[in-house]
């Protein structure tokens, strides 16, 4: 049964951003900022770190290419990141192929979305989850004012690839592409967990979040195989879901609230969640297109197997039929080398 003891003391962030930083549109100002990102993303790696070099003309072509091909998401800061890691595996190609199928079949699409409502949801379910999983940690956090959204937002939008060693990013990219968006939250959850005992020994704001932005990431191979380890055994998919649902209610509960705004500013609030609805609606549709181009695949995969089996058992009969011919011809052989008064017996190899 899923825990909702701790929803009256997990708190909600009311502010909802309409401008988050980092969104361009897939036009000249979003070249522009692909550009200016290109210096930033990975400075320090001999592929990319040459002004203009191979590696950020290969990531300028991917960021580009995938802006027109969504213009609503464009170009948001984080993505140069996930594109770098991709560019560092596989061709230009192979990558935007890639690039894609973790945005729309992964659904991590969502999360880059002009209103970035999905990046809140988000925060708000790891604070949930912390609450769940790790009480005195997210106590800990609480009483400092410390929410997620000052230091996971990051980990959300590279998939931890801007502050993480790119060994265990690779790690993380493997099973995002096994388990989708879900593995962010699990590989959040483990490195917060295993690192409790250090971070409840700092005692403000300041510290706490420098240590897990600076101090957090630097992984040791034991701890990355732990986390590992440890995401691949846990299951927080239902939880996920209904906090997701919680997230809705409670602002509902707002809207449905006490208020002093005038009728204007009520009807543009309602304006905003009817938007929001449609957008969820929009959503589910996607999803549901998705499981049934994964349906249409499996349904191909299936017949050309069937229609593999039904050619490999022609191939068989005929070889049995060659077979049982070789036998006679075999026997026939024999029955003339016996009658010529020749001894000869045939044994198989």
């Amino acid at each position: 049964m899923l825990s909702t003891s701790g929803r009256s003391k997990v708190k909600f962030d009311k502010r909802r951003s309409t401008q988050p930083l980092g969104r361009v549109s897939p036009g000249s100002t979003g070249q522009h900022a692909i550009l200016i990102d290109l210096g930033r993303t990975f400075p320090t790696h001999p592929y990319f770190s040459a002004q203009l070099g191979a590696g950020q003309l290969s990531l300028y072509n991917l960021l580009k290419a995938y802006s027109l091909l969504d213009p609503e998401v464009g170009y948001c800061q984080g993505l140069s990141f996930v594109a770098g890691v991709l560019l560092l595996h596989m061709s230009e190609e192979e990558a935007f192929n890639m690039l894609k199928f973790l945005m729309y079949d992964m659904g991590l699409r969502k999360q880059y979305r002009p209103d970035m409502i999905i990046l809140q949801i988000q925060m708000y379910q790891l604070s949930r989850l912390l609450h769940d999983y790790h009480r005195e940690l997210y106590s800990h956090l609480e009483q400092h004012e410390i929410g997620p959204s000052l230091y996971a937002a990051p980990w959300f939008l590279t998939a931890f690839a801007s502050h993480f060693p790119l060994g265990f990013v690779a790690r993380v990219f493997d099973m995002l592409f096994l388990q989708g968006s879900e593995v962010t939250f699990k590989v959040a959850l483990s490195l917060l967990g295993s690192h409790k005992p250090l971070i409840l020994q700092h005692e403000n704001l300041e510290s706490i979040v420098d240590f897990i932005k600076s101090t957090l990431p630097n992984l040791g191979l034991v701890q990355m195989e732990k986390t590992i380890k440890q995401v691949f055994e846990m299951d927080i998919s239902k939880q996920l879901q209904a906090y997701e649902v919680e997230y809705h209610v409670l602002q509902d509960e707002l809207l449905d609230g006490p208020s002093t705004l005038s009728q204007s500013q009520r009807a543009a609030q309602l304006e905003k969640t009817n938007g929001s609805l449609r957008q969820q609606n929009l959503d589910l549709l996607e999803e549901v297109q998705v499981a049934h181009a994964r349906i249409r695949f499996l349904e191909s995969h299936v017949e050309g197997l069937v229609q593999s089996e039904s050619v490999l058992r022609v191939e068989l009969t005929s070889l049995q039929q060659e077979h049982s011919e070789l036998q006679h011809t075999v026997t026939q052989l024999q029955a003339l080398l016996t009658s010529h008064g020749i001894q000869y017996t045939w044994a198989p190899s």
